[in-house]
């Protein structure tokens, strides 16, 4: 630790989480937890660099190092991949740290959290239905060791908490707001891409739904991503008319800004859902496995205007309506 102009120790505290989007939400109210218990602390964090603005948003972040494994890995051999591995290496040496946090529990992950400099921390064992190797203990100093059967969001939480030696206390608040003001109009946005298909809910399911919104005097928005979801998009707009808009691509930065001044989203299980979630709005989570126990909002984050409708093989029109119409009653 290091005294600041006041005399206060500054904890400096690393965390490790590359990806994937979803992922990088869930490990955001770590952050909030820290300051809340070190509230002078200098927090940094390792990310992949599509993800960087967004972290460089969350209150109390420091600073984002962008590590970019992915794309490197294509090209290692290349002069340009090796000049970005010498200034990652840089940035990462440039700060010695208290507590270096791999919040991932990948080889990947704990390796990055070895060559930074300070004592680190991460998962000695795999928690359900989440990515972890066995590498990954051996490489951190200290080796936690997490209740399997925990939500994403828990499991970070927890990690850093035990590391760091404070309690955790009520829900997790995310620190991650939009910079642009309320729309005048009700508008919902309706996520209805994901990289995976066998998580989307029927178009026709979309249309019905939009029709009953639009009735209510809601005009409904819908971001989109390559031509697969901006077609899709495209279908459901002409079907609901005026009061439907598609949204022109956009990099995370700003899509974040855009939901964050809507008053509400119905999304399936996808990084902007868990977006939605962590800015706090009405939000209803569309699943088709019974896994929104682990990656989805829950009464137990002390969010009743959040909620996840699962069913197989996807939630039926009317369930996802009442689900929107509960969260409604129980908005802020």
């Amino acid at each position: 630790m290091t005294a600041d102009s006041s005399g206060l120790r500054t904890l400096r505290v690393l965390i490790v989480k590359l990806s994937s989007l979803g992922d990088v939400v869930h490990s955001m109210p770590v952050v909030h937890d820290i300051r809340t218990a070190h509230p002078t602390a200098q927090i940094d964090w390792v990310v992949e660099p599509g993800f960087a603005p967004l972290v460089r948003r969350v209150a109390g972040v420091h600073g984002a190092i962008e590590c970019a494994l992915r794309r490197w890995r294509k090209g290692w051999w290349t002069a340009e991949v090796r000049r970005e591995w010498r200034a990652f290496r840089q940035a990462l040496a440039a700060q010695r740290y208290d507590a270096v946090i791999d919040l991932q529990g990948l080889t990947k992950s704990a390796l990055i959290a070895r060559l930074a400099h300070g004592t680190s921390y991460g998962l000695a064992n795999r928690t359900e239905g989440a990515s972890h190797e066995p590498p990954a203990r051996w490489l951190v100093d200290h080796a936690i060791r997490i209740e399997p059967h925990i939500h994403a969001l828990d499991r970070s939480r927890e990690l850093a908490a035990r590391a760091l030696g404070y309690p955790l206390q009520g829900a997790p608040e995310f620190g991650l707001s939009s910079r642009l003001p309320k729309l005048e109009a009700k508008t919902l946005v309706f996520v209805h891409g994901t990289s995976r298909d066998d998580k989307l809910w029927p178009e026709d399911r979309w249309i019905e739904l939009g029709r009953r919104l639009i009735a209510q005097g809601w005009s409904v928005v819908m971001p989109q991503s390559g031509e697969v979801e901006l077609a899709r998009a495209r279908r459901i707009a002409a079907a609901l008319g005026d009061a439907a808009e598609v949204w022109p691509a956009m990099d995370l930065d700003a899509l974040t800004d855009r939901i964050g001044a809507t008053h509400g989203v119905i999304g399936v299980d996808s990084g902007l859902s868990h977006i939605a979630v962590a800015l706090n709005l009405p939000h209803v989570q569309i699943y088709n496995f019974a896994t929104a126990w682990r990656t989805g909002p829950q009464p137990a984050h002390g969010h009743r205007h959040q909620v996840a409708v699962v069913a197989q093989p996807t939630p039926e029109l009317d369930a996802v309506w009442n689900a929107w119409l509960q969260v409604q009653g129980s908005s802020p």
